[in-house]
């Protein structure tokens, strides 16, 4: 029986081994990494293909151009969880080079990448993807694409969908590629043991729905004893997103570690400390000052949350179940679950539903894969093919010049929800173009180093380009926090430093800054008009229901204005026809047949 090699020994053996013969080399290179993950070599290939669930060259067909049919051999594959494709580049290269946001823009000169390997690595990733895309249906889409320099490193993609057609950077730009070095950190092998062994417990939003309902469930307590005490539901629940966002600014590093958390927990010991500790912070958190309940100076966060912030006088219970809020994992939660289930938290009618019902993420990656991110990675890939014809031909400028004109394209794309609710559709779609966004960005680093990002700061796709209509103002509020949510959570995962200030911004993307109100996104009108009898009195009559219902028209419906987009998505409400005049009533079912 052949022996586990030990960690150290494959990294210093493959490492002097760099730049071989990859046919040589790949098949022992991938056994001895098994070994150090603690995972089962590869089978034995047999001559029934369908058997062949974990093999090295396993055997699969795919239609060419034409009738053709081309055959081919994934160089490592495992049923329902990867395919690995392998390369050995020549590459004597040093540490990993994927330059962050500091590094992008700043004045320091960082070695990049050499085209090499990018174009390897390029080819090689296509490749895998076709090989998983000529797997019999039965076996379904892999969740996870791998690519092997021999001797080097691995880069991992991953597609939760099931759909296989958008394959990203996993965990996100910064941790994608495996230096043989990295198998040092016991977390980076624990991670690649799990794509071999169980690869869906590393879908995020497995965690992010048991994180997400819990923080909701601790608001919805305060919000209910709120609501006992007769204060206003809307102030109510723009008390909870301030202070969710103040928790989740805590666990983002944005605020000083357990900052918060400790004042609340001084105010669960004396109450009365809680509305003057709280309202100076957001202050403090509008304005950029210091903040005395958590003896620091903060960062300007503005973006109108913080704007005129009221905190509510609470009961210790209150305060105790927003101190367990605060203590939760706020890195784990999913904004486009947590909008929801937030709205929830605050709707008595829906609270006791809470997390009962809302579009799954996969659900809503399968639309907006195929409306919006499909699109824009045929664009790009057209775009990759012109930029290495462009780089054969020395032309490097014209290269450098047509990827930043695609980066330029990707961050001017914007996208219209107009029925947005709290923001689900537009967050997955923001946070699946921040995945393309890392991929354009490496190009550029290749490229042309990070020279070519100089100037360039806030160039990014952010929540400017997520507009969204609704006519609930409550979860129109949530909405924008989503968005930030999900464009900060993304921002600290990925690159280094902390987001320039203001860190919100007040971008009105949703409802075209119609601060707190409601947007019809099919029915526009000058307002409703009582019909009146002789006497003046307002005329009604019996509805369905046995009640007497105001009669009325709106005056001059019209279609409402929608804002500019490049792409339309959602999952608006549905109402057949017979059902309008039921459920909206006569006026409005007259005035949206009336409207031009």
């Amino acid at each position: 029986m052949t022996q586990p090699v030990p960690l150290e020994t494959f990294i210093t053996r493959w490492q002097a081994n760099r730049g071989g013969q990859e046919r040589a080399n790949y098949a022992l290179f991938l056994s001895e990494l098994c070994d150090v993950l603690g995972v089962t070599r590869p089978d034995p290939a047999g001559p029934d293909t369908a058997m062949n669930a974990y093999v090295l060259e396993r055997a699969v067909t795919f239609r060419e151009a034409g009738d053709r049919i081309g055959n081919g051999r994934i160089d490592l594959y495992k049923r329902g969880c990867f395919v690995l494709e392998a390369k050995q580049t020549r590459w004597k290269g040093g540490p990993k080079e994927i330059l962050a946001e500091k590094d992008l823009f700043g004045e320091e000169d960082t070695k990049s990448r050499t085209n090499k390997w990018d174009v390897a690595a390029r080819n090689a990733r296509a490749q895998a993807e076709n090989y998983a895309r000529a797997l019999p249906v039965s076996e379904g889409w892999p969740p996870f694409i791998l690519v092997c320099d021999v001797g080097h490193c691995i880069e991992v993609f991953a597609d939760f969908s099931g759909q296989g057609k958008n394959y990203a950077q996993f965990p996100d730009r910064q941790g994608f590629r495996i230096l043989l070095e990295d198998l040092r950190n016991p977390e980076i092998c624990t991670r690649l043991a799990k794509i071999w062994t169980d690869p869906h417990s590393l879908d995020p939003t497995r965690h992010a729905v048991r994180a997400s309902r819990q923080i909701a469930g601790y608001l919805a307590e305060v919000s209910k004893r709120l609501e006992a005490a007769k204060h206003n539901p809307e102030e109510v629940a723009h008390f909870l997103m301030r202070c969710l966002f103040t928790m989740f600014a805590e666990d983002m590093e944005l605020l000083p570690e357990n900052s918060f958390s400790n004042l609340l927990e001084r105010c669960v010991q004396d109450p009365k400390k809680f509305p003057p500790m709280v309202e100076q912070l957001w202050q403090a958190m509008d304005k950029g000052q210091f903040a005395y309940g958590i003896e620091s100076e903060v960062r300007r966060f503005n973006g109108s949350l913080f704007r005129n912030a009221r905190a509510f006088p609470l009961q210790r219970e209150d305060i105790g179940a927003l101190l367990t809020a605060a203590k939760a994992n706020w890195t784990e939660v999913d904004p486009s679950i947590f909008g929801t289930l937030l709205e929830q938290a605050l709707d008595p009618k829906e609270r006791s539903r809470l997390g009962a019902h809302y579009t799954p993420r996969a659900y809503v990656e399968r639309l907006v894969i195929a409306t919006v991110i499909e699109p824009l990675r045929a664009d790009w890939s057209a775009t990759l093919a012109t930029i290495e014809k462009l780089k054969s031909a020395n032309d490097a400028a014209g290269a450098l010049k047509l990827a930043s004109d695609f980066l330029d394209t990707l961050v001017n794309t914007r996208v219209l929800d107009p029925a947005c609710g709290t923001g689900n559709f537009l967050y997955v779609t923001l946070e699946l173009m921040k995945r393309l966004e890392g991929e354009v960005l490496d190009t550029l680093v290749n490229l042309g180093g990070q020279e070519v990002f100089k100037g360039l700061d806030r160039h990014e796709v952010d929540p400017h380009q997520f507009l969204g209509l609704e006519i609930n103002a409550r979860a129109r509020h949530i909405a924008e926090l989503v968005l930030w949510l999900g464009y900060l959570q993304w921002h600290l995962r990925t690159k280094a430093g902390e987001p320039a200030e203001p860190i919100l911004r007040a971008f009105k993307n949703i409802n075209f800054g119609k601060a707190g109100q409601g947007y019809d996104a099919v029915l526009a009108h000058d307002g409703f008009e009582l019909e009146r009898d002789a006497s003046g009195k307002p005329m009604t009559r019996r509805a369905g229901d046995g009640k007497d219902m105001e009669v009325g028209h709106y005056k001059n419906p019209h279609r409402p204005q929608w804002p500019v987009a490049e792409f339309i998505v959602g999952n608006p409400p549905f109402i057949g026809g017979k059902d309008v005049r039921n459920r909206l009533g006569d006026a409005y079912a007259q005035a949206l047949w009336a409207a031009p």
